[in-house]
């Protein structure tokens, strides 16, 4: 109940502080995958756990579209919150970031957005969006981290950063 009212607390505060026409990307990494020796596992037990903790923290969040990588662990992450939001999950490619980050944030002014990515992806996306090196990859074995990212351009975000 704290992370929820917390998480609910803090998109309220974005949405007055930074005005209606910002975007609104929650950057998540991937949640555990199982080591099953193959190049595109799936999620373990507790990545299961971990989607469906992200899809419960985020259940009052009016979200319009969810991205992830073309893998079946960064689509497996929000697989949850599209089944409870009835949205499709859309592939992107974490290596076009800034072209497809600046017509993101046109084609959903205004929207919250979900995005699933790598260890190495989503710390390079929130980098470009916020506009400093403030991140470097996530070790491999972490999971938690909740980057939101209020903006209405690529480099000019305002981040608010948890861990779940």
């Amino acid at each position: 109940m704290k992370k929820f009212l917390l998480t609910t607390t803090l998109f309220i505060f974005a949405t007055v502080l930074f005005g209606q026409e910002q975007t609104t990307l929650i950057l998540v990494r991937h949640a555990e995958k199982a080591n099953d020796g193959t190049s595109n596992p799936p999620l373990s037990e507790a990545g299961f756990q971990r989607a469906n903790n992200l899809a419960a923290l985020l259940t009052a969040q009016d979200i319009s579209a969810l991205y992830s990588t073309p893998f079946t662990r960064t689509e497996a992450t929000l697989t949850p919150i599209g089944r409870d939001k009835g949205i499709e999950v859309q592939q992107y490619d974490p290596y076009a970031k800034d072209e497809w980050l600046s017509s993101l944030i046109q084609k959903h002014r205004g929207e919250t957005v979900v995005i699933s990515g790598h260890s190495n992806t989503i710390p390079t996306l929130a980098n470009a969006l916020i506009g400093s090196e403030t991140f470097s990859q996530f070790d491999e074995n972490d999971y938690s981290n909740l980057i939101i990212i209020v903006t209405d351009e690529v480099g000019k975000g305002k981040l608010i950063r948890l861990k779940f």
